[in-house]
């Protein structure tokens, strides 16, 4: 295993960590509650046996029961052999008492009575303000500091660049922190701009969804042929390697599913390294990251002019769901977070059809007409349009 360093800390962290979303279920059902313990229990333990010393989870993985299995996971000797993070539901708190409760609770499923790197989960502009600030969460966050059940104080994101820095930029004593970032996501949330500006003020960077939610693990054809021609690296391996070449990166999150995959990325991590991918290896990954942006329905850039919606429609977000799901051939996830993760007002069923966005867009899309194709396909379940 390759040991990297822990932002301004003093400790070396594995070049992998395992990451306790994605365990194995009994019912086969991804993200269940149904965890298959006994496979689970073995899968991080053998990782643990590798040199993989940060084990990640959260209160709401697996239906609240991943933090349960870690726990048990963790025992006879494992606990003192790792590193534990795991994060705060910011999303459920309403009193600034209800920090402590579910960190106390935390402790309780996890067998453990200190967290080594607890983490606001999921911050965004919204959470960020309405909550962690305005409920004083980072000072009761100093006060289990103080109290010994936690080691150090992070975040995840998810949202803009521009709240990413005001975050940072918000609180002196951030540890670290973890972001979505893999070849396809330079630029999409905290990107390369936001994982360069932590570094740079001595945040740790754990990194999560290096494959995309696994999407880059089983590339299309296109994108398969660029990777077949240049070496025996798999997919899995083409990507992982990639966000290690990174000298801001401290550490990859895998959230692994079976054996098989927790030997796959060890062995990837075994022979991982800042700049050890050349000139000609990079291009490989920008020949297939071009395939990507390739097929897509809808030429987004992203450039925001189509706002705000008088509707208040999120444009550019439907747009990227719908375009996602056909690139990665998974329009289940962007199913999902349409339904669960959008308000219906910013849903693309919610445009009518005013079309004062096709005046302000500078790639002269027919967003009304692409609206009611991407409510079709995330809101009604509807096959993707045939369009190519």
């Amino acid at each position: 295993m390759q040991y990297r360093k822990f932002g301004s800390l003093d400790w070396q962290v594995s070049a992998l960590g395992f990451g306790c979303m994605r365990l194995p279920t009994v019912d086969g059902k991804p993200l269940s509650g149904n965890i298959d313990e006994h496979e689970s229990i073995r899968m991080i333990r053998h990782a643990i046996d590798r040199g993989v010393n940060y084990v990640d989870t959260a209160y709401p993985y697996h239906e609240k029961n991943s933090e349960i299995v870690t726990g048990k996971a963790l025992q006879d000797g494992y606990r003192e052999k790792i590193k534990l993070a795991t994060k705060s539901p910011v999303w459920s708190i309403k009193k600034t008492e209800d920090f402590d409760r579910y960190l106390n609770e935390q402790l309780n499923k996890l067998q453990t009575d200190h967290i080594d790197f607890y983490l606001f989960h999921g911050l965004d502009k919204k959470n960020w303000i309405n909550v962690v600030l305005k409920l004083n969460l980072l000072q009761r966050a100093e006060s289990a500091l103080r109290e010994g059940k936690i080691g150090h104080i992070g975040f995840s994101f998810h949202d803009r660049y521009e709240v990413f820095q005001d975050i940072i930029d918000g609180y002196e004593a951030w540890a670290f922190c973890q972001i979505q970032y893999n070849y396809m996501d330079t630029q999409h949330q905290a990107g390369t701009r936001g994982l360069r500006y932590a570094a740079s003020k001595g945040l740790a960077v754990v990194i999560m969804e290096p494959l995309l939610g696994g999407r880059l693990a089983k590339p299309p054809a296109p994108v398969l042929e660029v990777f077949e021609g240049c070496g025996e690296k798999t997919p899995v391996d083409w990507a992982l390697q990639w966000v290690w070449n990174q000298p801001e990166v401290s550490l990859l999150l895998s959230g692994m599913s079976n054996m098989s995959q927790v030997e796959e990325n060890i062995a990837s991590a075994d022979v991982s390294g800042v700049g050890s991918m050349g000139a000609e290896e990079l291009n490989v990954i920008e020949r297939a990251s071009e395939k990507y942006r390739g097929m897509t329905l809808i030429p987004c850039t992203k450039c925001g002019y189509c706002l705000p919606c008088p509707s208040g429609v999120n444009i550019p977000r439907n747009i990227k769901l719908f375009n996602d799901g056909y690139t990665y051939g998974d329009a289940e996830f962007g199913r999902g977070t349409y339904a669960n993760y959008m308000a219906e007002a910013n849903r693309a069923g919610s445009c009518v059809q005013c079309k004062a966005c096709e005046e302000k867009c500078p790639q002269q899309i027919r967003v009304s007409e692409w609206m009611r194709k991407i409510h079709a396909v995330l809101g009604e379940g509807k096959p993707y349009p045939v369009c190519k």
